[in-house]
């Protein structure tokens, strides 16, 4: 299924914003990544499923906050330095809680691969990128964070 998000065009580079969980990095493109903010517990939203740790008031703005460690089923506690990274899509903007924002990176299409199958049952994972060693998950946050992420 073709996603809404054209970042794994064809031959296209990939910008994106590199975090943590855990020991695994993760990617996002940063044309969704509005900005990053330090930590600070969410208010909590009675009803909301378990990855969804509540709201926060962002100059004015009421946002929905996922701990994507609880989504992702990462064992651990976050880190003291955890941020928030804000991510606009075009119906929904929502924070999601990350242990460290890594860097932004360029990936060419040529490094990039979809996942191979029975490795990942989530159609969140657009691909996975492969830089010196490392590999970088490359999210589809509309397919991950679209459907509704309060819905109780």
């Amino acid at each position: 299924m073709a996603s809404d998000d054209a970042t794994l065009d064809e031959g296209q580079a990939h910008r994106l914003v590199v975090f943590t969980l855990g020991d695994e990095e993760f990617g996002v493109p940063i044309t969704l990544v509005q900005e990053i903010i330090r930590y600070s517990p969410p208010r909590p939203v009675p009803g909301s499923p378990m990855h969804v740790e509540g709201v926060i008031n962002l100059r004015g703005r009421i946002i929905p906050v996922v701990d994507l460690r609880q989504r992702f089923g990462v064992a651990g506690a976050r880190p003291d330095e955890a941020k928030i990274v804000i991510v606009e899509m075009p119906d929904l903007t929502v924070g999601v809680v990350v242990d460290e924002v890594r860097e932004v990176l360029t990936l060419s299409a040529d490094v990039c691969e979809e996942p191979p199958p029975g490795t990942s049952d989530a159609d969140f994972v657009e691909a996975v990128g492969k830089l010196d060693g490392r590999l970088v998950v490359i999210l589809d946050m509309l397919r991950l964070l679209g459907e509704q992420p309060l819905a109780a």
